[in-house]
């Protein structure tokens, strides 16, 4: 890792009056470091004023941080206590009734604004009509709606009730939310009844009324009629605004803080999709606490970070708004449509101070610089961009463009399995460029050789060594798979497979996961620099890199490529030169593949391991995140091209 480069430095305003300084002062800590120290060292101290801090509402007070009578691998967090997450949130309407909590903008620029009175009032008027649908405590909910403000009730009103609500993707087919539904033996699906992509209406209708057939006939369908698609009823379906207009419940359920709220399905390399497991004393505070330590957020912000309500940055953006009474705008609709000025009209609209974005994105913003930077967004204070890792050159565009220029900008990194941060950045240390600059507090992180040794300067496991709120309390009902997933690599350590480099500055930098790992003549690389190097070329838009096998080095690097606009193919050659002047010879490419398309995830990852199962001919395992899964036939008919044209 060469040496990182600071691309912003706090002034002494912004270090005084971040809210990260203030939990310092609260508990009386000189500096992050300090603070950072702390936290590992005396948890139930900091978790005490973490929780005063962020306001969580509590029924019945914890008795300590953490009981660990299943093992380390199990912990319940607060236990003893008692509370119901949405309060924490909901206690909003009793200090600022009439602020705005969610604004919600369709692709069409309609908009619907609810006040912390509005949200408060019809999350327990869905809940009530929930209650009157026989859901109850413990039951799953699958949850498949636009993001907006009927989502946010509705996620709200599953947990206000006791229930535990199943996020589903927008782009999902018919089998996989089948697999997900029935892994968890759903009760009920709230689902919309379409979505506007690119000015064009996109029903669900066909994928609903499949899945229905496949489910038990005692499964509940809810439909939520979609504004802007047609206005038929389905007639074996409930009606979402009948339900969203029943007597309120005044009184949430109040749960344990180990009794689950959630289940988000991860996939992974092989296999059925996970279902990780948060509770309401895990997620809903270890996301309030990064809101504030980490994305500086207060009642004062006006927080957008467009996600879909299926993956795990839906749940997160709408807890660390609402959590701290910020006004939460959410954006359901293309980023490029009408044209790619969208988000920056969507900015000056509403006065937007913290932005979130995918490095996707924000590649594409980057390259319609002239049109996506159209509008004023001298509003934005603060920018956050997480999914994967970003070029230095794009992480530098998006904090000198979205913005007044040289705004701050919070690399993001934790998964589904961690609820938020392992790895972040604060407002009060200098922010190196793609980096992040600091361990989230309370997680004891370390980067590791293989056998746990901790490693500086070289790719190392993104590892952390004691349990931290926030944790999947597992996947659902299946122990033995989240123990193998996590805690088996390096006995009694939480590997996250993840690739990461620590500097001697205390800077970190993703390279890639641990099973794209590329060994090439005995050096170990990660897919993420190579591919930094070659998403600098001109004309090239993506880019995946994998190891293949080679009879002489062992491994070698296959890239492919995406290309911009009518950029051709003759800049196949300068991809490999390019590397061999930056890496040297040894990771010269064996080969470099121009393909239409990568396979990327709801969350914007470009998929390694698909790509990879694709050139090894081997099956590509579970796809149902993909959001292009024609993307595959496409590299299969390069690869079948480039076999004819070798003679192979």
């Amino acid at each position: 890792m060469t040496k990182s480069h600071t691309v912003w430095t706090p002034g002494h305003d912004i270090i005084d009056n971040a809210r990260v300084t203030q939990l310092a002062r609260v508990l009386e800590c000189a500096d992050y470091e300090e603070l950072y120290a702390l936290s590992l060292s005396d948890p139930r101290r900091y978790w005490d004023a973490v929780n005063a801090f962020c306001g969580i509402r509590w029924r019945k007070p914890y008795t300590g941080y953490a009981d660990f009578g299943r093992g380390r691998e199990f912990p319940v967090w607060f236990p003893g206590g008692q509370l119901n997450w949405t309060e924490t949130l909901l206690r909003h309407a009793d200090d600022g009734p009439e602020r705005p909590a969610v604004t919600g903008v369709s692709e069409s620029g309609d908009t619907e604004v609810l006040s912390y009175a509005d949200l408060r009032g019809r999350v327990q008027r869905l809940a009530g009509g929930l209650k009157a649908q026989g859901i109850s405590r413990g039951d799953r909910i699958g949850l498949l709606m636009e993001n907006g403000t009927a989502a946010t009730v509705s996620f709200l009103a599953i947990s206000y009730i006791g229930a535990i609500a199943v996020p589903l993707f927008s782009g999902f087919g018919s089998d996989a939310i089948l697999a997900r539904l029935q892994s968890c033996d759903a009760k009920a699906l709230i689902v919309s009844t379409g979505f506007d992509r690119r000015g064009k209406f996109v029903s669900t209708f066909a994928t609903v009324e499949t899945v229905r057939a496949a489910l038990s006939p005692e499964t509940r369908i809810i439909q939520r009629t979609a504004p802007s698609g047609p206005q038929d009823r389905w007639t074996w379906a409930t009606d979402w605004d009948d339900l969203a207009g029943a007597d309120p419940l005044t009184e949430p359920e109040i749960m344990q803080s180990s009794d689950p709220f959630m289940l988000i399905y991860t996939s992974g390399t092989t296999g059925k999709p996970k279902g990780t497991v948060h509770t309401h004393g895990g997620f809903p505070i270890k996301v309030a606490h990064d809101a504030a330590v980490h994305f500086n957020v207060s009642r004062d912000a006006t927080y957008c970070w467009p996600a879909d309500m299926g993956w795990i940055a839906g749940a997160l953006v709408l807890t660390s708004a609402l959590s701290h009474g910020a006004h939460l705008i959410c954006y359901d609709g293309a980023p490029d449509f009408p044209d790619w000025g969208r988000l920056s009209r969507l900015i000056e609209a509403h006065r937007i101070t913290h932005f979130g974005s995918a490095p996707t994105l924000i590649r594409g913003l980057a390259a319609n610089q002239e049109v996506s930077c159209s509008a004023d967004m001298s509003s934005v204070q603060l920018l956050i961009t997480a999914g994967e890792s970003i070029a230095p050159e794009h992480f530098t565009w998006f904090r000198d463009h979205i913005g007044p220029g040289n705004t701050p900008v919070i690399n993001y990194t934790g998964g589904s399995e961690a609820s938020g941060a392992l790895l972040s950045s604060v407002v009060t240390r200098p922010i190196p460029a793609g980096c992040f600059n600091a361990p989230s507090p309370g997680v004891a992180l370390d980067v590791t050789d293989a056998e746990g040794r901790p490693v500086v300067d070289e790719v190392g496991e993104l590892v952390v060594r004691e349990p931290f709120v926030g944790m999947t309390q597992s996947f659902w009902q299946d122990d033995a798979r989240y123990l193998e997933t996590y805690w088996t690599a390096i006995p009694g350590v939480w590997v996250h497979g993840d690739l990461a480099v620590r500097d001697s500055d205390g800077n970190y930098l993703l390279v890639g996961r641990s099973d794209d790992t590329l060994k090439v003549a005995g050096k170990r690389v990660g897919p993420a620099e190579v591919e930094e190097i070659v998403v600098e070329i001109d004309g090239v838009h993506e880019v995946a890199v994998i190891g293949v096998d080679d009879p002489v080095k062992g491994q070698a690097i296959a890239v492919f490529v995406t290309l911009r606009g009518s950029a051709g193919e003759g800049l196949v050659a300068d991809v490999g030169a390019r590397i061999r002047e930056r890496l040297g010879k040894p990771f010269s490419p064996k080969a470099v593949y121009v393909v239409p398309d990568l396979p990327k995830t709801r969350s914007s990852k470009i998929m390694r391991r698909v790509v990879r199962s694709i050139y090894s001919g081997q099956p590509a395992g579970d796809m149902s995140s993909l959001v292009n899964p024609e993307s595959i036939d496409a590299i299969r008919l390069v690869l079948d091209g480039h076999k004819v044209t070798q003679g192979e």
